[in-house]
């Protein structure tokens, strides 16, 4: 399992976007599913833009199930914001947050991400242990 965050749906469904051929070759190379979030797909809809050819391509795609949507519990909620103020010198966004809290609970490593600066530091927590983000893209 590959969870993706907005850069490369925001890369892949825009296609004047500088990483589409990019991203879009990074997809044709991955035999997982993929899953996301609740708040990455709001922030990937915001900079899409409501209602933009990019939108309604990425709407497209989670309706057809090529990604599922995983959902946060109360539980995840609260690691998500115990996250984002344990990054917060970065800062860590929710979006992000949740990748790595649906990391820790889904039992993955691998995040679709462009945004590698910030996935590099955060850590997934395995029981007493934390491990990097493997990241992909």
């Amino acid at each position: 399992m590959i969870l993706v965050d907005t850069g490369p749906f925001v890369a892949l469904f825009d296609p004047q976007d500088a990483l589409h051929a990019r991203c879009k070759a990074v997809l044709k190379t991955i035999r997982e599913p993929l899953y996301t979030t609740i708040p990455v797909l709001t922030e990937a809809f915001h900079m899409l833009s409501p209602g933009s050819y990019g939108a309604d391509r990425l709407r497209e795609f989670v309706l057809r199930g090529g990604v599922g949507v995983w959902f946060m519990e109360d539980t995840g909620i609260r690691r998500a914001l115990a996250l984002m103020k344990q990054y917060a010198d970065h800062p860590m966004d929710l979006a992000d947050a949740s990748l790595i809290v649906a990391a820790e609970v889904l039992r993955t490593q691998k995040i679709f991400t462009i945004d590698r600066q910030d996935f590099v530091t955060y850590r997934i927590r395995r029981g007493h242990r934390y491990v990097p983000v493997e990241i992909i893209g």
